[in-house]
């Protein structure tokens, strides 16, 4: 039932209706409740051509609540939730590991160091606007090569060795981002760069959607084109080779897909955990093991969760706010222990 074609078909339209009727409501909750007639009419009078075609029936207050606040903060969520489930899909396959996420893997943590550096000191400051991405892209880089690296013995990488190297350079990198926050010159700055290592959309801006949402674009696109791979590296390396795949160049480019994403991410979000490691998980248990299906669907589920995390955040202590990263940990972490718990896990079809 999982693998039929309408049952996949089923799933992405339901989800799609989901993710627009998530957009909707969370755009409308605050503490200025506004209808959502009224969140679409100004949405509709912003597009290209469509000035002068919608009634003006809202007030300006209105529409810098909706236009310039929340529908910025809620489209960065829908980018950063599936974003992140993607991401995740990819470093499962890349390892054959179903607990490895970008966070648990310390490449988040990676890209919040060299991302720091960025915020409180200015560097990078040669690539001006890009300055951001471009740095938290080498963090999560140098820190998935790092993990590489150090799990790596003999020529073979175990689920155990993974996991304790991705703790170890996740603990180095947190360490080394609270040692650059502590030397920070402005407190004013320290507070927010706390704030935004433990993950949020407070701030979010029109301009930061632009480049994480054509990275996951792009990044999406290729991996479903290369399915067939990512497919294969679940059933092992040598079955891998026999159906033709060249194992070690098709891991250093899932290298550079998922750096290159998670530090996309991480630059507008900060280090959110646990979404990498949950959506896949739960999609695989709706629509089976194919890379085909496991994408798309995993990219609107993360989208979805993450746009309702955020309203949680938003709410539940009003006025004040909760970290996003706060809330994915608190249903990630029994997420995590229960997988841990769990005497046998099947990925793709086998035990690992």
């Amino acid at each position: 039932m999982r693998s039929h074609p309408l049952w996949f078909t089923t799933i992405v339209v339901f989800l799609t209706v989901i993710l627009i009727a998530s957009i909707t409501l969370a755009v409308m909750l605050g503490p200025v409740r506004i209808d959502p007639e009224t969140v679409w009419k100004i949405a509709l009078s912003h597009l290209p051509g469509m000035n002068g075609l919608v009634d003006e029936t809202w007030s300006k207050a209105q529409t810098h609540i909706i236009w310039d606040i929340r529908f910025p903060r809620v489209l960065l969520g829908v980018v950063v939730g599936a974003g992140l489930a993607v991401v995740g899909v990819a470093i499962q396959a890349l390892t054959r590991n179903s607990l490895a996420d970008p966070y648990i893997l310390g490449v988040s943590s990676g890209a919040s160091v060299s991302a720091t550096l960025v915020i409180l000191f200015g560097f990078f400051k040669v690539f001006g606007q890009y300055a951001l991405s471009f740095s938290a892209f080498l963090g999560s880089l140098t820190a998935m090569v790092m993990v590489f690296v150090f799990a790596r013995v003999g020529g073979a990488i175990s689920t155990t060795r993974l996991l304790l190297s991705g703790i170890a350079v996740s603990t180095i990198m947190s360490a080394a981002t609270s040692f650059i926050v502590t030397m920070a010159p402005r407190e004013e700055g320290i507070r927010s760069a706390m704030y935004w290592m433990m993950g949020s959309l407070t701030g979010a801006k029109w301009s930061y959607l632009s480049i994480p949402a054509l990275m996951i674009m792009i990044g999406t696109m290729i991996l479903l084109l290369h399915y067939r791979s990512l497919n294969a590296l679940l059933m092992g390396d040598d079955t891998a080779v026999t159906l033709g795949v060249n194992v070690n160049a098709f891991r250093k480019f899932l290298v550079i897909v998922t750096a290159l994403l998670t530090g996309s991410i991480v630059a507008v979000s900060g280090s959110i955990g646990f979404i990498g490691l949950m959506i896949p998980h739960i999609v695989r248990l709706m629509v089976g093991s194919d890379h085909r299906r496991v994408l798309p669907v995993s990219l609107l589920f993360g989208a979805i969760f993450v746009v309702w995390c955020d309203v949680f955040a938003r709410l539940v202590l009003a006025p004040e706010e909760l970290p996003l990263g706060i809330v994915t940990a608190m249903c990630g972490g029994p997420f995590f222990i229960w997988l841990l718990r769990r005497s046998a896990y099947s990925f793709g079809g086998g035990a690992h």
